[in-house]
Parts: C-alpha cells; structure tokens; sequence
C-alpha cells in the first residue's frame, strides 16, 4: 500500500486521554502526522498528568516538526491541551533544536524520526536539552539498543553524544544523522531472543567523582554474571573537576545484551542519597528479568518499534517481555492513522506476541 492512497485531507482526532494519557500519545500522533502530511487534532493532552497539556520538551517537538514540514500549528504553547498540527512536505536537511531544559533529547528524536527517513533529503539534526532523565530512554538506549534494532527493518541513523544533560539545567547535546529511506521498511520476524553472545554496558558520572561510575559498574557486572555467566564488558565515563563541562551532576547506567536474533537493554539513573552499588544492582536486576521471558524485545522496545513495523512491506511478528499500555497505546493512535486494524496481539506467560500487517508505505 502506497503512502498516496492514504485519505492525506481527512483530519485525524486523537483523543489524549486514551490509554496511558501522557506525552507518548502527543508523539506518536505527532511523528505519523508528519510522516504520511495528514492534519491532526490532539485533544486533552496529556490529560492523565498531575501537570496536563504541554511541557517545553513537547514543544521542541511540535516546532520542530513544524520547522521539517511546513506544518501550520495551532496551539503551541506550555499548558495548550489542544494542538491542530496540518503539515505539507517532508523537506529534511540540516535543524538545530534546543528544548532548553532538561527536557528528554530521546523523546524529541522518537518523534522527529519516522518524518526524517521519508523525507526529500538526508537530514541531519541537532538536539540540546536532557540526555540522562528520568521517564525517559537515555541517549546511550537510543545509540545501543534502539539504532541496532531500527537497522533490522532498513532504516540507517547515527545517533552522536557531545555532551550529557543531566536534570534539573540540561545542557546536553546530540547530534542525529538519517540517511533517508528509497524503499520501503522491511518487515521482521523475531519472537525469540536466543542465546546471550555478550553483556556490554556503559556507566557515566558527571561532576562527581569517578568512583560514583566505577562503583555502578562494578555492581551491575557482579550481579549479571552471577546469573548468566558472562562477565559484562561495561566502560566506564567520567570527567576531571577541571575539564568537566556538564551543567547539573548526575550519573546512570546503560547495560545491554547481545543475542542472537536481538539486543536487549536496561538502564538505571543515580539520585541524590542512592548508593551507586544500588544504581548497578537496579540496571542488572532488569536487564536479567528482561532476558529470563526470552522474548527478543525489551519493554521498552516494544512500544518504540510499533510505527515502524506497521509502515513496513509485509507482516511483522515481535515477541516482546511485556505487552505494556504503552505499547497498546502505540497501537491505538497507529491503527487511527492508518485506517485499517492491522494489529494482533497475544500475550503468554512470558510477554506476548504483537503481529501486524504492514502497510509498505513509500511516499
């Protein structure tokens, strides 16, 4: 199915309180919209939230896909829980965006992506804001486990650190590079992860010192390889008092499984008054729940990769740790867009299965 026999006049009205009601919902809506340049309206946004409507983050979003396609907006503003976002081309090149908080740098490219690998060029983007926050997948998720993945169905990014942004000033920079799409995505079959080929990880602090990372490391390695016999390779990053140009301290933990089919991730953040050992021990302790389902996706995976198996040529099969409401809510404003209920869901004892027929889309 071609993206131009998709109804492109027909405003989509997403409703912001469905599902799991947060931000996530604003997203997705907001990247298939400017993928397949389809008017949407978002209502009750992030009407679930102790803090509803829109957060500065948010809005770097909504901007900056407004910026990549022309879109005319109606109610960008902090607080706004309504949005029109009517979008005309996909044009690509080169954007600096800053969210100027610590706002999720993640978030902004899990939006911002699906536009860019359809666009008239290769584009190359530059993001300032948070990269280690909480409710959110740090930068080295998206450049360990999500790039991997997203390589699978045929989309090729480079995903760059310059600099960690830690809550509450940010700060932090990265720089995204998509080669645009001439083919359609391609479809995947992968329910089981297989064997554990290897553990790698990295452990950061940031005006702190270098002992908070090599203590959360060292943890996170002890407990993996009590459990999987394979000792983790996890590199350790820290700056001198004097060369470290971080804006607010803080620490974390990325730790992620090499299997046969997939790659599995985890991560945790460290807090003011929580021990470093605990911050390891947290990341292990989910990675090892993760593997021990032997489903080829992570939780976190499972939600990320729904636009792209549903846009890609055939049927897709995912076998996922968790069918999560995150994940079900992806395919809630996914069907919306697309029109057609393409989704089956199974769960099991050990996760579930999501299969969808793709749509082959291709401007």
């Amino acid at each position: 199915m071609q993206g131009s026999s998709l109804n492109r006049e027909e405003a989509v009205t997403i409703d912001g309180s469905m599902g799991e009601g947060g931000g996530q919902i604003l997203r997705y809506s907001l990247a298939l919209s400017a993928l397949l340049l389809r008017p949407v309206r978002i209502m009750n946004i992030r009407a679930k939230r102790s803090n509803p409507g829109l957060r500065p983050q948010h809005l770097t979003a909504v901007k900056a896909l407004a910026d990549i396609t022309m879109a005319e907006v109606v109610g960008a503003s902090v607080g706004s829980q309504t949005l029109t976002f009517k979008p005309k081309r996909r044009l690509g090149g080169s954007y600096r965006f800053n969210i100027g908080t610590a706002g999720s740098i993640s978030l902004v490219i899990q939006a911002l992506l699906p536009a860019l690998l359809f666009a008239e060029d290769d584009s190359f983007i530059e993001i300032t804001g948070g990269t280690d926050v909480s409710n959110s997948p740090p930068i080295d998720y998206m450049r360990f486990v999500f790039k991997p993945i997203l390589r699978k169905v045929g989309a090729s990014i480079e995903i760059h650190l310059k600099k960690r942004g830690h809550y509450p000033r940010g700060g932090g920079l990265v720089t995204l590079n998509v080669k645009r799409l001439k083919e359609p995505l391609i479809a995947i079959n992968v329910i089981e992860r297989g064997e554990i080929r290897d553990v790698r990880g990295l452990s950061h602090c940031v005006k702190l010192p270098s002992h908070v990372a090599i203590r959360q490391a060292k943890s996170a390695e002890e407990l993996v390889f009590k459990e999987v016999g394979i000792r983790p390779k996890i590199d350790v990053e820290f700056y001198e008092a004097t060369k470290d140009p971080h804006l607010s301290p803080g620490s974390g933990i990325t730790i992620y499984a090499i299997t046969d089919s997939s790659v599995i991730g985890a991560d945790a953040l460290g807090e003011r008054g929580k021990p470093a050992e605990k911050v390891g021990e947290e990341a292990a302790a989910k990675l090892l729940s993760e593997l021990r389902t032997g489903m080829a996706f992570d939780s976190h995976m499972a939600d990320m990769l729904i636009p792209y198996i549903a846009l890609a040529k055939g049927k897709s099969c995912i076998g996922v740790s968790n069918i999560t409401l995150h994940a079900l809510t992806a395919i809630m404003v996914t069907k919306q867009f697309l029109q057609r209920d393409l989704f089956e869901v199974r769960e099991n004892n050990r996760g579930g299965i999501i299969c969808v027929d793709g749509i082959g889309y291709l401007p």
